[in-house]
């Protein structure tokens, strides 16, 4: 029984007959292969990625597990259609708190056509790829009712601002932000999410490490997901903190050259996920009350 996935932040989703990823009971993800040349540079990228022995064994738990490629009835009706199969990588977690982080400040690749390019440079002025080197693309909170749930809107998430992004990084691991978010961040989740030997921030280290060095692959407009299991950690357990590289379809080969582009948005990041654990309050982000993420107006949507 395949079905839209219940937990999917950012991209084209499979409601209303519209063309999106699928999901089964047994813990894959089927996305549908994109138009063009898209689809087949994902399925490349998969595939030899998967068979290069000069990835090393500990980078490849920060990728989703590829099983192939399989025909199957398109979300939209419109027929067979290949999908990659990948690990759903929440499935296991029963109320997961999800994070989609677009890396980079240039989300075009080299080969794209002008009018691509031209698209993805105002999308990367407008939003905060350009000045901070990455840009939310979605996100949910779950509350700690059944009923509550914190999803921003595309269009409020495509208005974020710096001070936006740095909110949002507090609000994604504090206790008292997924109903009220007029609510000052506590950030009482923060050391166990973002911080310890297996936190989020380890593991962004560990991938910083490997894209100091690494000329095997540029990642063109990829995506860092983070997300932990939020009812594990309401309840007092293990918050299960992890983060995956996703959408490969604008990876482009190396050529022996290191992926400033890429690296340059990660050690951004790094430096935000840092600040919220050094600085768990920011007095500087009490001018963004009114910016649209503080107003409650996305709370459930």
């Amino acid at each position: 029984m395949l079905k839209a996935p219940d937990h999917q932040v950012a991209g084209h989703q499979a409601h209303d007959r519209n063309l999106g990823p699928l999901v089964d009971d047994s813990g894959h993800f089927f996305k549908p292969l994109q138009d063009g040349d898209r689809g087949s540079r994902e399925v490349a990228f998969y595939t030899s990625f998967s068979s290069n022995t000069k990835v090393p064994s500990q980078i490849r738990r920060f990728y989703p597990a590829f099983y192939g490629t399989q025909l199957l009835e398109a979300s939209d009706g419109s027929g067979l259609l290949p999908h990659l199969v990948l690990q759903d990588l929440v499935s296991s977690r029963r109320k997961p708190a999800i994070m989609d982080i677009k890396i980079g400040s240039r989300t075009w690749y080299p080969q794209a056509l002008e009018a691509y390019i031209e698209r993805c440079l105002q999308k990367d002025r407008e939003y905060t790829s350009l000045s901070l080197g990455f840009r939310i693309s979605g996100l949910q909170l779950p509350g700690s009712k059944e009923s509550e749930l914190w999803k921003p809107a595309k269009k409020v998430v495509q208005g974020y601002t710096v001070d936006d992004v740095k909110l949002v990084l507090r609000k994604f691991v504090s206790s008292n932000s997924s109903v009220n978010s007029d609510s000052d961040p506590d950030c009482s989740f923060a050391p166990s999410i973002y911080g310890g030997s297996s936190g989020i921030l380890s593991q962004l280290m560990e991938l910083k490490a490997w894209f100091e060095d690494q000329t095997l692959y540029h990642f063109n407009s990829c995506s860092v997901l983070m997300f932990y299991d939020r009812d594990s950690v309401l309840k007092g357990g293990s918050s299960g903190a992890e983060i995956k590289l996703i959408d490969f379809a604008h990876v482009v080969e190396g050529r022996g050259v290191i992926d400033h582009n890429f690296l340059g948005g990660l050690c951004s990041l790094i430096k935000f996920v840092s600040d919220v654990l050094t600085t768990p309050t920011n007095s500087s982000l009490e001018g963004s009350e009114n910016d649209g993420i503080s107003t409650g107006n996305s709370i459930g949507e």
